[in-house]
Protein backbone atom coordinates (compact mmCIF):
# COMPACT_ATOMS: atom_id res chain seq x y z
CA UNK A 1 0.00 0.00 0.00
CA UNK A 2 2.82 2.41 0.80
CA UNK A 3 4.39 1.95 -2.65
CA UNK A 4 1.00 2.60 -4.31
CA UNK A 5 0.58 5.80 -2.32
CA UNK A 6 4.14 6.82 -3.06
CA UNK A 7 3.54 6.21 -6.76
CA UNK A 8 0.28 8.17 -6.64
CA UNK A 9 2.01 11.12 -4.95
CA UNK A 10 4.97 10.83 -7.32
CA UNK A 11 2.59 10.98 -10.30
CA UNK A 12 0.82 14.05 -8.94
CA UNK A 13 4.14 15.71 -8.04
CA UNK A 14 5.41 15.07 -11.57
CA UNK A 15 2.17 16.46 -13.00
CA UNK A 16 2.56 19.57 -10.87
CA UNK A 17 6.10 20.09 -12.15
CA UNK A 18 4.95 19.73 -15.77
CA UNK A 19 2.03 22.12 -15.36
CA UNK A 20 4.25 24.69 -13.66
CA UNK A 21 6.74 24.41 -16.49
CA UNK A 22 4.53 24.28 -19.60
CA UNK A 23 0.89 24.64 -18.52
CA UNK A 24 -1.96 22.16 -18.63
CA UNK A 25 -2.39 22.02 -22.41
CA UNK A 26 1.24 21.20 -23.11
CA UNK A 27 1.54 18.62 -20.33
CA UNK A 28 1.52 15.09 -21.70
CA UNK A 29 1.18 11.72 -20.03
CA UNK A 30 4.55 10.78 -21.49
CA UNK A 31 6.24 13.78 -19.86
CA UNK A 32 4.58 13.03 -16.53
CA UNK A 33 5.64 9.37 -16.68
CA UNK A 34 9.25 10.40 -17.40
CA UNK A 35 9.32 12.88 -14.52
CA UNK A 36 7.71 10.35 -12.15
CA UNK A 37 10.13 7.67 -13.32
CA UNK A 38 7.34 5.22 -14.11
CA UNK A 39 6.27 3.53 -17.32
CA UNK A 40 3.58 5.08 -19.46
CA UNK A 41 1.46 1.97 -18.89
CA UNK A 42 1.60 2.52 -15.10
CA UNK A 43 0.33 6.03 -15.65
CA UNK A 44 -2.34 4.99 -18.17
CA UNK A 45 -3.66 2.34 -15.79
CA UNK A 46 -4.37 5.00 -13.19
CA UNK A 47 -5.31 7.96 -15.37
CA UNK A 48 -6.81 7.65 -18.84
CA UNK A 49 -5.72 11.15 -19.84
CA UNK A 50 -4.08 14.38 -18.69
CA UNK A 51 -7.45 15.86 -17.77
CA UNK A 52 -8.05 13.21 -15.09
CA UNK A 53 -4.50 13.58 -13.84
CA UNK A 54 -4.77 17.38 -13.55
CA UNK A 55 -8.13 17.09 -11.80
CA UNK A 56 -6.59 14.72 -9.24
CA UNK A 57 -3.72 17.16 -8.78
CA UNK A 58 -6.03 20.14 -8.26
CA UNK A 59 -8.14 18.17 -5.78
CA UNK A 60 -5.00 17.30 -3.82
CA UNK A 61 -3.82 20.93 -3.90
CA UNK A 62 -7.16 22.23 -2.64
CA UNK A 63 -7.43 19.56 0.06
CA UNK A 64 -3.96 20.49 1.32
CA UNK A 65 -4.88 24.17 1.26
CA UNK A 66 -8.15 23.59 3.13
CA UNK A 67 -6.28 21.56 5.72
CA UNK A 68 -3.76 24.36 6.22
CA UNK A 69 -6.49 26.98 6.50
CA UNK A 70 -8.52 24.90 8.94
CA UNK A 71 -5.52 24.18 11.17
CA UNK A 72 -4.35 27.81 11.23
CA UNK A 73 -7.63 29.43 12.20
CA UNK A 74 -9.28 28.33 15.43
CA UNK A 75 -10.07 31.59 17.25
CA UNK A 76 -13.49 33.20 17.45
CA UNK A 77 -16.97 31.89 16.79
CA UNK A 78 -17.84 29.79 13.74
CA UNK A 79 -18.80 32.82 11.61
CA UNK A 80 -15.55 34.61 12.40
CA UNK A 81 -13.60 31.44 11.61
CA UNK A 82 -15.46 30.92 8.33
CA UNK A 83 -14.82 34.51 7.21
CA UNK A 84 -11.14 34.33 8.22
CA UNK A 85 -10.72 30.93 6.60
CA UNK A 86 -12.36 32.13 3.39
CA UNK A 87 -10.12 35.17 3.09
CA UNK A 88 -7.05 33.15 4.11
CA UNK A 89 -7.89 30.61 1.41
CA UNK A 90 -8.14 33.39 -1.17
CA UNK A 91 -4.76 34.72 -0.09
CA UNK A 92 -3.22 31.26 -0.37
CA UNK A 93 -4.84 30.49 -3.72
CA UNK A 94 -3.88 33.78 -5.30
CA UNK A 95 -0.28 33.20 -4.26
CA UNK A 96 -0.23 29.50 -5.18
CA UNK A 97 2.18 28.99 -8.10
CA UNK A 98 0.08 26.20 -9.61
CA UNK A 99 -3.14 28.22 -9.55
CA UNK A 100 -1.33 31.24 -10.96
CA UNK A 101 0.15 29.18 -13.79
CA UNK A 102 -3.21 27.66 -14.71
CA UNK A 103 -4.87 31.09 -14.72
CA UNK A 104 -1.97 32.58 -16.68
CA UNK A 105 -1.74 29.94 -19.41
CA UNK A 106 -4.98 27.97 -19.36
CA UNK A 107 -7.68 30.13 -17.75
CA UNK A 108 -10.27 29.01 -20.28
CA UNK A 109 -10.02 25.49 -18.85
CA UNK A 110 -11.77 26.87 -15.75
CA UNK A 111 -14.81 27.97 -17.77
CA UNK A 112 -16.77 24.68 -17.51
CA UNK A 113 -16.53 24.94 -13.72
CA UNK A 114 -18.05 28.42 -13.89
CA UNK A 115 -20.76 27.84 -16.48
CA UNK A 116 -21.64 24.13 -16.68
CA UNK A 117 -20.96 22.19 -13.50
CA UNK A 118 -19.24 22.03 -10.16
CA UNK A 119 -16.06 19.98 -10.14
CA UNK A 120 -14.75 17.69 -7.43
CA UNK A 121 -12.56 20.46 -6.04
CA UNK A 122 -15.50 22.83 -5.76
CA UNK A 123 -17.56 20.11 -4.06
CA UNK A 124 -14.70 19.52 -1.61
CA UNK A 125 -14.65 23.22 -0.73
CA UNK A 126 -18.43 23.30 -0.50
CA UNK A 127 -18.42 20.34 1.91
CA UNK A 128 -15.91 22.20 4.07
CA UNK A 129 -18.12 25.32 4.01
CA UNK A 130 -21.27 23.36 4.92
CA UNK A 131 -19.50 22.08 8.03
CA UNK A 132 -18.44 25.61 8.96
CA UNK A 133 -21.93 26.97 8.45
CA UNK A 134 -23.56 24.16 10.43
CA UNK A 135 -21.14 24.92 13.28
CA UNK A 136 -22.26 28.55 13.05
CA UNK A 137 -25.91 27.52 13.25
CA UNK A 138 -25.12 25.55 16.39
CA UNK A 139 -23.19 28.34 18.13
CA UNK A 140 -25.67 31.00 16.96
CA UNK A 141 -23.08 33.06 15.10
CA UNK A 142 -24.53 32.36 11.61
CA UNK A 143 -28.14 33.14 10.79
CA UNK A 144 -30.22 30.05 10.36
CA UNK A 145 -30.84 28.90 6.81
CA UNK A 146 -30.18 25.99 4.52
CA UNK A 147 -26.48 25.26 5.10
CA UNK A 148 -25.97 23.91 1.58
CA UNK A 149 -27.47 27.01 -0.01
CA UNK A 150 -25.46 29.32 2.23
CA UNK A 151 -22.29 27.35 1.50
CA UNK A 152 -22.91 27.57 -2.25
CA UNK A 153 -23.22 31.35 -2.07
CA UNK A 154 -19.98 31.63 -0.07
CA UNK A 155 -18.26 29.27 -2.53
CA UNK A 156 -19.36 31.26 -5.58
CA UNK A 157 -18.44 34.57 -3.97
CA UNK A 158 -14.96 33.52 -2.91
CA UNK A 159 -14.36 31.58 -6.13
CA UNK A 160 -15.04 34.68 -8.18
CA UNK A 161 -12.38 36.57 -6.21
CA UNK A 162 -9.76 33.92 -6.94
CA UNK A 163 -10.57 33.49 -10.62
CA UNK A 164 -10.98 37.22 -11.23
CA UNK A 165 -8.04 38.45 -9.19
CA UNK A 166 -6.33 40.27 -12.06
CA UNK A 167 -9.35 42.37 -13.05
CA UNK A 168 -10.50 42.63 -9.41
CA UNK A 169 -7.24 44.28 -8.40
CA UNK A 170 -7.04 46.55 -11.42
CA UNK A 171 -6.62 49.98 -9.83
CA UNK A 172 -7.19 48.59 -6.31
CA UNK A 173 -4.94 47.16 -3.65
CA UNK A 174 -5.43 43.51 -2.78
CA UNK A 175 -5.55 43.97 1.00
CA UNK A 176 -8.50 46.44 1.15
CA UNK A 177 -10.34 44.30 -1.41
CA UNK A 178 -10.04 41.19 0.79
CA UNK A 179 -10.97 43.22 3.88
CA UNK A 180 -14.13 44.40 2.13
CA UNK A 181 -14.96 40.82 1.15
CA UNK A 182 -14.55 39.79 4.80
CA UNK A 183 -17.01 42.51 5.88
CA UNK A 184 -19.51 41.42 3.24
CA UNK A 185 -19.29 37.75 4.16
CA UNK A 186 -19.56 38.58 7.87
CA UNK A 187 -22.58 40.82 7.30
CA UNK A 188 -24.33 38.30 5.06
CA UNK A 189 -23.92 35.47 7.56
CA UNK A 190 -24.65 37.39 10.76
CA UNK A 191 -27.89 36.45 12.54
Amino acid sequence: MTSQRHTHDALLDATRECVLEVGVRRTTLTDVAKRANVSRMTLYRRYPDVDHLVRALMTREFATLLDAVEQATREGNARQQLVRRSTDAIRLLTSNPLMQRVLQLDADLMLPYLTDRLGSTQRLVEQFLVGQIEAGHLDGSIRFGDAKTQARVVLLTTQSMVLSMRPATSGLDFVPLIEELAKQLDGALKP
